[in-house]
């Protein structure tokens, strides 16, 4: 299973990114997807996460700023991020929870994976 992230980059405070993360392979089901985001010097830490039936859990830093939704279908999760500050600058990382999928005759349950991040950087 990879994770393809995209739809980082440059924008100045008060405008808005989407961000994609598309899951490829031998996918059955996917439980969990979600974002995190490390900025520099610090931990990485929980932007948002959405269950494989719409529960949605927030960071209070970005409740009521960001919106995640995922399309089940293609294995690809959105965080769409409004109202952007120059404190959302960081590295944002997709991350998938409890996958199943096959590779070659072995079903695999419940793996986790990471993607390798795409760059957010917000100027004032």
């Amino acid at each position: 299973v990879q994770l393809q992230a995209s739809g980082g980059g440059l924008v100045q405070a008060g405008g808005s990114l989407r961000l994609s993360c598309a899951a490829s392979g031998n996918i059955v089901s996917i439980n969990a997807m979600g974002w995190y985001r490390q900025a520099p010097g610090k931990q990485r830490e929980l932007v948002a996460t959405i269950t494989s039936g719409g529960s949605t859990n927030y960071a209070d830093s970005v409740k009521g700023r960001s919106t995640i939704s995922r399309d089940n279908a293609k294995y690809t999760v959105y965080l769409q991020m409004n109202s952007l500050k120059p404190e959302d600058t960081a590295v944002y990382y997709c991350n998938v929870e409890g996958v199943s999928s096959y590779s070659g005759s072995h079903f695999h349950m419940g793996a986790d994976y990471w993607g390798r991040g795409t760059e957010v950087t917000v100027s004032s």
